[in-house]
């Protein structure tokens, strides 16, 4: 992988003397001759390492003018490498330089070999530095190590195996659509674990726990002093991601302002942290998933029809479970084995009975719903059996309607009805009860005319 390296000096026979020698070593470069140009050009690109004279023209002796210089190139970016250089070094120029946050330091004339070694090493050095902050980053956000086991053993699960088998290894941006708790995150894991991003990481947003204003930071990053709480630098999620898969949970709840900035990554692969003018570019795969009907939502106004466009280049459907009933018994023993475990109880089985109710059951939560049932039937066994009555499958006690004969759009309705209700229609306390963001909620109660 190329070096790129920032080269300054107000001298053009310096600049020109150290682009020739490196270029001889395989590295690209780039020269400025002036601490102004310097500060534009790191505020604008990415360098492997800077190498800057200490001396300018306003000052060519006291090194002051290069190392105020050194303290404004910090607050830019405190993981890339600086070697400085001067005809007038001295000791204490040296130590200061350090104390200011140079990496290494050269007297002129230089002495080729000495310079070249200097900057390979920092080069090296610096891209650990990154490496290992990125891998902090990363730790922060991926949390689970184990990934959830995809059960389709019904012919309703076919197309969606087909499809995985064939869309899985291309870089192919895929739009997984599906009512609530179907497992549109499990195929997309099984999507990434096909692709030849496998080894990099899959980081995973819930845009519909997203406000407004923390959307570009979440997604994009932000830079130290970029708004009152941003008192360190962010990695945003498109950089965690890059070489690997950023999966977009609830894409249809992104608002339209986020959805210009994130048409343009998808489009040039290019964004900017929030507070920077310094453009970044990742080479991510995007699959994103909605229980929401994207087309109703561009027609309505609160989708953009070229992001539609640019996020379905194929769209995988998952059918609800009780369209897939001959996976409720697979799924079910799963779930029995992982709480049980996890609750270390000696839970073997489910009796028929129990077996019985969980197929007939509709599941209007759906795989999530089923998962649920399971835990809290673990929690009430009273031996290493889950009878029948340990499931506590009950209809709703108030409203004429059972859920399990409602779609899954009438029970959301239903709930949020319920919670607008039981707050005297404050919107936010209704919206942190459902687990929503307010402008999600404000959504959902102009889709259902409530």
């Amino acid at each position: 992988m190329s070096s790129r390296v920032l080269l300054a000096d107000d001298r053009a026979d310096v600049l020109e003397a150290l682009r020739l020698l490196l270029k001889a070593q395989g590295y690209e470069t780039e020269a400025v001759s002036s601490p102004a140009s310097l500060l534009d050009a790191v505020e604008a690109r990415e360098f492997d390492a800077v190498l800057m004279d200490l001396n300018y023209a306003r000052d060519t002796t006291s090194s002051r003018e290069g190392l105020d210089l050194l303290t404004r190139l910090q607050t830019l970016d405190t993981t890339m490498p600086i070697v400085v250089m001067t005809a007038w070094g001295s000791v204490d120029v040296a130590v200061e330089a350090m104390r200011r946050g140079a990496r290494d330091f050269i007297q002129k004339p230089w002495e080729n070999e000495r310079l070249l070694t200097i900057l390979r090493t920092q080069i090296e050095l610096g891209r650990a530095l990154r490496t290992g902050r990125r891998l902090e980053a990363e730790n922060r956000v991926l949390r689970d190590t184990e990934d959830p086991k995809l059960v389709a053993q019904s012919s309703a699960m076919q197309p969606v195996l087909q499809l995985i088998d064939r869309v899985g290894p291309s870089d192919a941006n895929v739009l997984i659509t599906g009512e609530n708790g179907t497992g549109k995150g499990v195929v997309a894991r099984a999507l990434h674990k096909a692709s030849s991003r496998a080894a990099r990481p899959m980081v995973t947003v819930n845009a519909g726990g997203l406000s407004e204003g923390v959307f570009e930071s979440e997604l994009f990053g932000h830079v130290k002093g970029a708004f009152t709480d941003a008192k360190a630098d962010r990695v945003g999620r498109f950089e965690l991601a890059d070489g690997g898969t950023l999966f977009l949970d609830e894409i249809a709840n992104v608002p339209l302002s986020g959805q210009v900035k994130l048409l343009r990554v998808l489009e040039t692969g290019e964004f900017e942290r929030v507070g920077s003018s310094k453009t970044r570019r990742v080479n991510v795969r995007l699959i994103s998933a909605t229980n929401a009907d994207l087309a109703e939502e561009v027609a309505a106004g609160r989708f953009r029809q070229d992001l539609l466009f640019r996020l379905n280049t194929v769209e995988i459907r998952i059918p609800p479970l009780r369209e897939r009933r001959e996976d409720v018994s697979a799924l079910s023993s799963l779930f029995l084995r992982q709480h049980a475990r996890h609750y270390r109880k000696a839970i073997a089985e489910l009796d028929t009975a129990a077996m019985s109710a969980l197929v007939e059951h509709n599941w209007p939560g759906n795989v999530r719903e089923l998962d649920h049932a399971i835990e809290r039937s673990v929690l009430m066994a009273r031996d290493d059996t889950i009878r029948a009555s340990d499931l506590a499958l009950k209809p709703p006690k108030d409203g004429s309607a059972r859920l399990e004969d409602m779609s899954l759009e009438e029970v959301e309705a239903f709930l949020i009805k319920k919670a607008m209700a039981r707050y005297d229609g404050n919107v936010s306390q209704a919206a942190k009860a459902l687990g929503l963001s307010r402008s999600a909620l404000y959504r959902r109660l102009q889709r259902y005319g409530l």
